[in-house]
């Protein structure tokens, strides 16, 4: 199966996917000594340090990881504002680079605020609430619709806004969604209806998982800026955009910048009308990253639900026995085999939990003949119980991110985690935190395999639990009626 990118998220700065002789003659350093660094400095001083801090959210069209390489829209668009930048100067010591730090939507402003980066370089939509806050270069562009998404099996029945009146919505968490949201919810007040219950997603999750999600059933509703959505629905066969349904109209997108920063706003705001969408430029990268050259896939996790259905009893035991969440094993062995027990890697790793029988048969885990389902859970869920216990129980490690560990090693080997939380110590990152830390030392030391690995758990999780609170509240409502 074909990992998505998603929330993956790893982000590594541009240096980190160079050979180390041109990454040294390109940076002064190959400790990225900026990403702690806060100051607020404008452009003439920015390009005195000869860097620019583009604050970017990973995710499967505007950034990501491809080939060892850093990708995407954001990536695209911020190499061709580095050029305008660079013009006329040859000396590559004299240039000013444009270097990339992952934070989650929700850190996008907060984070460029602080200090900790000089570009908030996504689709931001600029509402009244953020335009306190901070200035946008949006090249003038007013053309994006936020716009309801609904699962096609979904039981709800949509004809007009109104009729979300008491429905959950899930969206993006930080996003301009929810205020919008809140805008229409006053709205159905005054007409005496319900309100929508706005529910914001996990921080590590992006607009595109939380489509996919929408897509296997997990989540009913959720709103999406027009043109992603529509992107997405090319390849989700069970998401309904509702055009018709609009929550906020012909909104301007930008990038945004602090209000003491006139003299890169300025120059931002140049280069964005000339890569705008309807420009030449401009429509070449918008189809490359939005059109239809992308190259997508969907993965239907709908279709794993009466399959983990005849499996949770034997992942609760196990879960239960060795304290670790059973939706954690269980999204752990869709990633392993899909949940398919008959499964076999070119490597020889057994069943539904992927594991070696040498592994399975060492001192620490000791269960035999894995090839048997309950055995093969019982092995998985031992082994990274003892990875957990062994290598990752320092009090300094919370257990969300014990786990986190926990899986990076059972795909890459305890002594690569060493390796990548030392090397995370040494680029200034958090060696005890995985998501936009530990992750980002992973991706240089061995690639974006075990980053994904972990991404793509995660989320399986997050909708399993939506999967399982779904049914739930649908038992609740047919014993009610």
């Amino acid at each position: 199966m074909k990992l998505r990118t998603q929330y993956l998220y790893l982000l590594f700065g541009l240096f980190c996917f160079v050979e180390p002789a041109v990454a040294a003659a390109e940076f002064h350093s190959l400790t990225p000594s900026y990403i702690d660094d806060r100051y607020t400095d404008d452009l003439t001083e920015l390009k005195q340090r000869k860097i620019i801090r583009a604050l970017v959210v990973p995710g499967r069209t505007d950034f990501y990881i491809e080939d060892g390489k850093i990708a995407g829209l954001m990536v695209k668009l911020l190499d061709n504002y580095e050029k305008e930048l660079n013009k006329g100067i040859k000396k590559e010591d004299q240039k000013t680079r444009i270097v990339y730090i992952p934070v989650d939507f929700n850190e996008l402003i907060p984070d460029l605020l602080a200090g900790k980066g000089d570009i908030a370089a996504g689709f931001l939509t600029i509402t009244d609430e953020r335009k306190k806050l901070v200035d946008f270069a949006s090249g003038h562009s007013k053309n994006t619709n936020e716009l309801i998404v609904i699962s096609r099996n979904s039981k709800i029945k949509l004809s007009q806004l109104e009729d979300l009146a008491g429905e959950n919505l899930y969206v993006v968490k930080g996003s301009s969604y929810i205020e919008h949201l809140h805008h229409l919810n006053s709205q159905l007040s005054k007409q005496n209806l319900k309100t929508i219950k706005i529910i914001e997603a996990d921080p590590y999750l992006t607009s595109e998982d939380i489509l996919e999600m929408v897509n296997a059933g997990a989540i009913d509703i959720t709103v999406v800026d027009d043109f992603k959505a529509k992107l997405w629905a090319k390849v989700m066969p069970d998401i309904e955009v509702r055009e018709d349904l609009v929550v906020n109209g012909s909104g301007s997108t930008g990038w945004a910048i602090r209000k003491n920063n006139p003299e890169l706003k300025k120059d931002l705001e140049g280069f964005t009308k000339k890569v705008k969408k309807g420009t030449l430029l401009g429509n070449i990268i918008f189809n490359q990253y939005y059109g239809r050259d992308q190259k997508l896939e969907n993965i239907k996790l709908d279709e794993e639900r009466e399959k983990y259905s005849k499996f949770i009893e034997v992942f609760k035991k196990y879960g239960d026995q060795y304290d670790i969440d059973h939706y954690k094993l269980i999204a752990q062995g869709y990633q392993e085999s899909g949940l398919n027990q008959n499964r076999v890697s070119h490597r020889g790793a057994v069943g539904m939990m992927q594991l070696l029988p040498s592994t399975a048969s060492d001192k620490n885990v000791d269960i035999n003949d894995i090839g048997k389902l309950e055995n093969n859970i019982h092995a998985g869920a031992k082994y990274m119980n003892f990875l957990r216990t062994r290598y990752f129980s320092d009090p300094d490690i919370l257990p969300e991110d014990q786990i986190f560990f926990s899986w990076a090693a059972y795909n890459a080997g305890p002594a690569n985690v060493r390796k990548m939380r030392n090397l995370a110590e040494k680029m200034g990152l958090d060696k005890n935190v995985w998501f936009k830390n530990v992750e980002i030392a992973a991706g240089r030391l061995i690639g974006t395999e075990t980053v994904r690995y972990v991404a793509n758990i995660y989320k399986y999780y997050s909708t399993y639990l939506l999967l399982e609170q779904k049914e739930l509240l649908d038992q609740k409502s047919a014993l009610e009626h």
